[in-house]
């Protein structure tokens, strides 16, 4: 993918600056940023029950809104067609092109410090704060996460650990495909970014470089897309199940899946250090799945999950 580390603010010079910073860590320990105390909201909900402010950010009247056994909430995404791509974004993000995509569930916000710890027992995000989303996560350990959820639910896990293979058919939890995300992203509008192709109005929706003060925020500050779905700009930049690759010249017509084999995955959605236009709709960025060391692993990589949609007619059970 052409230019795709530039696109994620500091990836690459914390991995290049490793060695010469490690004997500092073994001496001083991994830097932790913590937040500042946050005003409770009206009805006295706190950050105890790991879910975001009730109130922050708007909700749009769209899918309805269930909550998992995990006490995730997560929403219905409709199947339909959409325009991937943008032809005067980046060459990485065309041609443009139709892509049909079957219905799945997604996750409302970004898999924030408090689910990760609870499901994994340990919190590698620098910006220490139960409702803010975890980072300096790899992909190799958000699909960990996914298949400890899975399992925790009861369900069949998607990913094989030892080849990183994904079962689609699996009704467990997975990484949204690239295709997946941008066309939640969207929601069914064409428009740069969710809510318009204005860049001025970008931080009434997003924490992004221009308004974040250097660090994430807690899920859910900044109002939903039409389909429910917050911090789909910015905040932290996505993990998604795809390898990276250079152009959609290949991209299959109905849920696809990405190359076969690469050297980086997808990430989607731009981060609190990234520009305007890194946060578009289109915009794409891909990274290593693994890093050297927790301590090294990038404070603007977080993900969300996908679970496959059940048959027509059935849905997901609200445990709320």
């Amino acid at each position: 993918m052409q230019n795709a580390k530039c696109k994620v603010q500091n990836a690459d010079c914390r991995l290049q600056i490793a060695c010469a910073l490690c004997a500092c860590l073994v001496l001083c320990g991994c830097s932790r940023v913590e937040p500042q105390p946050e005003k409770p909201s009206a009805d006295g909900a706190g950050e105890a029950r790991g879910g975001a402010v009730p109130g922050a950010g708007q909700a749009a009247a769209g899918p309805k809104v269930i909550t998992t056994k995990t006490g995730i909430e997560m929403v219905l995404i409709p199947g339909g067609e959409y325009v991937m791509g943008d032809d005067r974004g980046d060459d990485d993000e065309k041609p443009v092109h139709r892509v049909q995509i079957s219905p799945f569930y997604m996750d409302t916000c970004e898999v924030t410090q408090h689910s990760y710890r609870s499901l994994m027992g340990d919190n590698p995000a620098k910006f220490a704060g139960p409702d803010r989303p975890v980072e300096r996560a790899s992909w190799f350990a958000a699909i960990r996460y996914c298949n400890m959820r899975s399992t925790r639910e009861g369900l069949k896990p998607c990913y094989d650990l030892k080849t990183q293979r994904c079962d689609f058919q699996a009704d467990g939890y997975r990484l949204p495909t690239e295709a997946e995300w941008e066309y939640a992203c969207r929601a069914g509008t064409s428009t740069r970014w969710w809510f318009g192709s204005e860049p001025a109005q970008l931080g009434k929706h997003a924490w992004f470089k221009g308004n974040s003060g250097k660090a994430t925020h807690p899920v859910k500050q900044k109002d939903a897309n039409p389909w429910n779905l917050y911090d789909m700009h910015g905040n932290v930049a996505e993990w998604c199940h795809d390898f990276t690759s250079e152009d959609y010249r290949r991209a299959a017509a109905k849920d696809p899946r990405g190359p076969d084999a690469g050297q980086e995955r997808v990430l989607r959605g731009g981060s609190w250090a990234g520009s305007d236009d890194g946060c578009r709709s289109s915009a794409r960025a891909g990274a290593a799945p693994q890093f050297a060391d927790t301590c090294f692993g990038s404070d603007t990589f977080g993900f969300r999950c996908v679970r496959r949609a059940p048959p027509v007619g059935t849905e997901m059970k609200d445990e709320r």
